[in-house]
């Protein structure tokens, strides 16, 4: 399967999910029904594939401890709003405010420091994607504004997706579990989480047409769509994963005026284009600024390889910086160590780290 085509199917089949959610509601299920039978289903659907591929579920209890908040942030909330959302608000809007997603993580993580300091273009994208927002709900408008319980639903499923990769970025992920098993425990887990609701939304009335759309919003809109995200990230990269957000609204936004006639507004559609602007726009990285050589020499990056054969440039606050090398007084370094010298030097011990500098010494030799 070419990029390009893998790009479209995940794309359609995540973006469709909004337009189940509406059809499912309009025969008759309930919101607490839906999330759970959709958790339910696409977690049968990650423990086939798990155990297909030969991966485990964690069996430690502070992984499904984590497991738990990242569950009910990811999944059980934001997938119970989605629904009780969509009662009210037709599937494009709710696709166009799903969104929305980045610009709460931009905020997040300006909030919690994980975030540098914004650049104008970055600002600029902030303030444009809740200008669109706003544009959307149109608060000045009485008869035509989206200013509903559903939309702030939605609104607030999003904001719910945005602290759940903020807190699987820090807690859950590269810890040691295998991606697809983890996805399998995490569902597995809002399946749980998901089953008060049922309880708590009454009576549903099932039909074969209700049926079917859960169904597919469990299996392929939720189930299959983690996998296929997760074989993306994996062969092509995280930044052809994240193109998919931006095709995500365009999908709802389509199939909700195909499939069921959902007017197109002139609001909607600019709402909509001024969000995924706003959106780009957060996403641009600038290159650092390249710090000026000093008159003795340019400086150089110091490499640091390890006895185990991997070599690294340093890293400070998660952030692979090189270290830098300039001529003049060599610094004491800290710890076992070699220094930068030419007699000779000790044995290094199984845990001993080397340090050389990468290009000629400062004398040419």
């Amino acid at each position: 399967m070419t990029s390009a085509i893998r790009l479209g199917v995940l794309a359609l089949l995540w973006g469709s999910g909004f337009l189940w959610i509406k059809i499912s509601l309009d025969e008759g299920l309930t919101p607490g029904w839906i999330t759970f039978v959709r958790c339910l289903l696409g977690a049968a659907v990650l423990l086939a594939l798990a155990h297909g591929a030969g991966q485990r579920l964690p069996r430690d209890r502070g992984t499904w401890g984590r497991l738990v908040i990242a569950a009910l942030l990811c999944n059980a909330l934001p997938f119970l709003l989605f629904s009780v959302g969509e009662q009210t608000v037709d599937s494009g809007t709710a696709g166009v405010l799903n969104a929305t997603t980045p610009l709460w993580s931009l905020l997040i993580g300006l909030g919690l420091g994980t975030e540098r300091p914004l650049r104008p273009a970055r600002f600029c994208g902030l303030v444009l994607g809740f200008a669109g927002v706003l544009v959307i709900f149109a608060p000045w408008s009485t008869g035509s504004g989206l200013m509903t319980w559903g939309a702030l639903a939605l609104l607030g499923a999003s904001m719910s997706y945005a602290a759940a990769f903020a807190y699987m970025a820090r807690r859950l992920t590269d810890r040691g579990t295998a991606p697809l098993a983890l996805s399998a425990a995490q569902l597995l887990t809002a399946t749980v989480l998901s089953t008060p609701a049922v309880a708590a939304g009454g009576r549903a009335t099932v039909t074969v047409t209700g049926l079917l759309a859960v169904l597919v919003l469990g299996v392929f809109a939720t189930g299959l769509t983690f996998h296929l995200n997760y074989r993306m990230i994996a062969e092509e990269g995280p930044t052809s994963a994240a193109t998919v957000g931006y095709l995500l609204p365009v999908v709802s936004v389509t199939l909700g005026a195909l499939v069921l006639d959902e007017p197109l507004t002139a609001r909607t559609l600019t709402g909509m284009t001024v969000v995924l602007v706003g959106v780009g726009l957060t996403r641009v990285r600038t290159r650092p600024v390249p710090r000026p050589a000093t008159s003795g020499g340019a400086a150089k990056p110091l490499v640091v390889v390890s006895t185990t054969g991997s070599t690294s440039t340093g890293a400070r606050g998660g952030v692979h910086e090189p270290m830098l090398w300039k001529p003049g007084p060599r610094p004491r370094l800290r710890g076992r160590v070699w220094r930068l010298t030419r007699g000779p030097r000790p044995a290094p011990g199984p845990a001993a780290v080397r340090t050389r500098r990468a290009g000629p010494d400062a004398d040419g030799s």
